[in-house]
This record gives C-alpha cells, sequence and structure tokens, in this order.
C-alpha cells in the first residue's frame, strides 16, 4: 500500500488538501494548493461584480486585481 494520502471526496476540507507527488517535490514553484480552494472571498466579490455591474469589468478593475494578487501569492499566474 502506498504511503501517499489519498483524497477524499467527503468534504470540501479534504479536497483541498495538496498530496505531492514525486514530480511536484523537485519544482518549488508549483502551486502547493489547488486554485479552487484559495482566494474564495476576492473570487466572490470579483464574480460578483462582473454579475451585477452596469459597465463590466470597468467597474470591477480593482477587486479583478485583487483576485489576480491573491492567486499570484499561491504561485498561480494569469496571462
Amino acid at each position: 500500500m502506498s504511503s501517499q494520502k489519498v483524497l477524499s471526496t467527503s468534504s470540501q476540507a479534504e479536497a483541498c488538501e495538496y498530496v505531492p507527488n514525486s514530480t511536484a517535490s523537485t519544482k518549488p514553484s508549483t502551486p502547493t494548493v489547488k486554485p479552487c480552494c484559495v482566494c474564495k472571498e476576492e473570487k466572490s466579490r470579483r464574480d460578483e461584480c462582473m454579475l451585477f455591474s452596469t459597465n463590466g469589468e470597468a467597474d470591477c478593475k480593482p477587486t479583478i486585481e485583487a483576485y489576480r494578487q491573491c492567486m499570484a501569492g499561491y504561485g498561480f499566474k494569469f496571462p
């Protein structure tokens, strides 16, 4: 039996746990969490702004940038 921890889908908290594999441990720049599990508040604010804003992206630039900066802090890059 493998010594790696197996993810269970029984709860969201467990689904967000990172399970390292042999290639991820050799690359320090690889994010250590799933993108769905970080920056939830920033993403929620960004999504709400985009959905309910009358000018769309123009009104939401600060919330979009806050989300991008948060994700970058976890190692995720956007074009």
